[in-house]
């Protein structure tokens, strides 16, 4: 199940990136609150959030933003329980390493789609399968909880904007985990300078702002 927005007109306001209902940028439809890197860097090298690869408010440049859910493991837990109360570990390990590598394949085709159809900003790339696992397109597609967007409750804001649960039938947890498992959520980003990096150690200034940006207890 591939599920799969492209929100036109976004705008970043410091860390946060508004996501509108149309052009005119009267109504924000979420706002995707981001975490900007507090390393020690040699001078010159900018301390990266991944709301630097979208247009500043201010410059009122139109730009987009895409969101996916993608998921595999639907109605795979039964199978999965048979094979374990048979003491098949191979075969319930295999089930499951063959949902969640479906799900990074089919999020890679969606990401794919997004490049050269939904938004065609790559309308000629030809990529062998070597240059695709070392990313050598335009474009990002970071997912919450990993290293350039570490806040899981980016999630909420994900499945609220798509309907999610609805439209795939992936689910969030109280923890925030998806379920079915083998299920992927994220953002597409395309601008060309665009890359994955790592936030780092978060520190309590970061909570602290994150936690007064989302509205939310600390």
């Amino acid at each position: 199940m591939l599920y799969l927005g492209c929100f036109q007109q976004i705008a970043v306001n410091d860390d946060d990136i508004e996501i509108y209902s149309d052009e005119s940028r009267q109504e924000i439809l979420a706002v995707s609150n981001q975490m900007r890197q507090q390393l020690k860097k040699v001078a010159g090298a900018p301390n990266n959030c991944l709301a630097d690869f979208i247009a500043p408010k201010e410059t009122k440049i139109e730009d987009y933003i895409g969101a996916f859910v993608v998921t595999t493991g639907l109605n795979i837990e039964k199978k999965i329980t048979a094979f374990e109360l048979d003491h098949d570990d191979y075969n319930s390990i295999l089930l499951k390493a063959l949902a969640d590598r479906l799900a990074e394949a089919f999020t890679e085709y969606l990401h794919q789609h997004v490049r050269q159809e939904a938004w065609g900003y790559s309308l000629k790339e030809e990529f062998t399968n070597e240059e695709l696992i070392k990313e050598k397109y335009k474009g990002i597609r970071p997912a919450p909880g990993y290293p350039a967007c570490p806040d899981h409750t980016e999630k909420e804001t994900i499945f609220e904007l798509l309907d999610a649960t609805k439209n795939t039938g992936v689910a969030l947890t109280e923890s925030l985990a998806m379920t079915p498992t083998a299920s992927v959520s994220g953002w597409f980003f395309g601008n060309e300078h665009a890359k994955y990096f790592g936030v780092g150690k978060i520190e309590k200034d970061q909570v602290e702002s994150l936690a007064n940006r989302k509205d939310k207890e600390i």
